[in-house]
């Protein structure tokens, strides 16, 4: 399946607001947003790309494109990262920062990953599987109450409990779930009902994935790094495709949005805002309806501010 960008116009339109900025794509994944963000720079513009994913640091290093074009860097990090990342290159502040989460069309179609339970493979699910540890290793060394807080915490699984023992049992068995289709089939026969036309193993698919790859911390350390990085007026746009991710962003811009005092210093001033949230939006019927993968994206943009505003934010 080939990879499509999700909000693709919305947002490079909400990102590019300088066309002789510096911008930050954490998330190059296969470079459809990046492409569209240099198509509106100028000669002085710059575009920093990032992805921890080192295949997609590869697909950006063989595209000719890219690699003559001088506007553009691609490094093998983790978005978190992204502050030493531009650090390095002598860059302290930024015009825009994008993240797109989540996994790419990519990722689920080679079956070597381990994403998807579509394809028989070795149950991996590391977005950088030069380091840490496999999806099929943490199931074969976590306790059942471990395993049973992953899937409920990380995929909303109210079967969580019954999948963490099948796991358990079967482990104990003396075969541990060691590919994605062995996983798919023990948790079919944990998780009685489900969602029409939802596969029983996609929450816990989803669970293992955010926990192997610590993507909710990842988001957060990635989301204040940018916060310090953008320059007065800059934006930050984020893509997020399930509600786990959604909340974090949204409690994020929050928080930066309100001018806060300080209980133990009650005479001090009080924290200025740094955010000011712009927009919400989702995908229109007609992208929906193209691309099944943007159903359940949301993307949510705030402005770095210069100097205190109104408290308020987008809901």
């Amino acid at each position: 399946m080939q990879h499509v960008s999700v909000l693709l116009r919305e947002a490079v339109d909400a990102l590019v607001t300088d066309g002789d900025g510096t911008y930050v794509d954490g998330t190059f994944g296969r470079g459809g947003h990046a492409r569209a963000v240099l198509a509106r720079l100028s000669p002085r513009g710059r575009l920093v790309a990032i992805d921890r994913d080192p295949d997609a640091v590869a697909s950006a290093s063989e595209d000719a494109g890219l690699a003559a074009d001088p506007r553009f860097t691609i490094h093998h990090a983790p978005f978190s990262q992204m502050a030493e990342t531009l650090a390095a290159l002598g860059i302290d502040a930024v015009a825009g920062v994008l993240l797109d989460l989540g996994v790419s069309s990519p990722q689920l179609d080679d079956a070597a990953r381990g994403f998807s339970f579509r394809l028989d493979a070795p149950l991996d699910m590391r977005m950088d599987p030069t380091r840490g540890e496999s999806a099929a290793e943490f199931l074969a060394r976590a306790d059942e109450r471990h395993l049973a807080e992953v899937i409920r915490e990380h995929g909303e699984e109210r079967f969580a409990a019954q999948v963490a023992k099948a796991l358990v049992a079967r482990r104990e068995s003396g075969r541990p779930v060691r590919t994605t289709q062995e996983l798919a089939g023990v948790v079919a026969g944990a998780v009685k009902t489900r969602e029409a036309g939802q596969n029983p193993a996609t929450r816990t698919f989803q669970a293992l994935r955010i926990f192997v790859n610590a993507e909710l911390d990842e988001l957060a350390h990635a989301l204040a790094a940018a916060l310090a990085l953008l320059a007065p007026g800059g934006r930050l746009v984020v893509i997020s495709f399930h509600s786990l991710e959604d909340r974090i962003v949204k409690a994020f811009i929050a928080r930066e949005s309100r001018s806060e005092f300080d209980r133990r210093a009650p005479f001090a001033p009080a924290r200025p805002t740094r955010l000011r949230a712009i927009a919400r939006v989702r995908p229109g019927a007609a992208e929906a309806a193209a691309n099944p993968r943007a159903r359940s994206a949301v993307m949510r943009v705030a402005e770095r501010t210069a100097a205190p505003l109104a408290a308020g934010s987008a809901s």
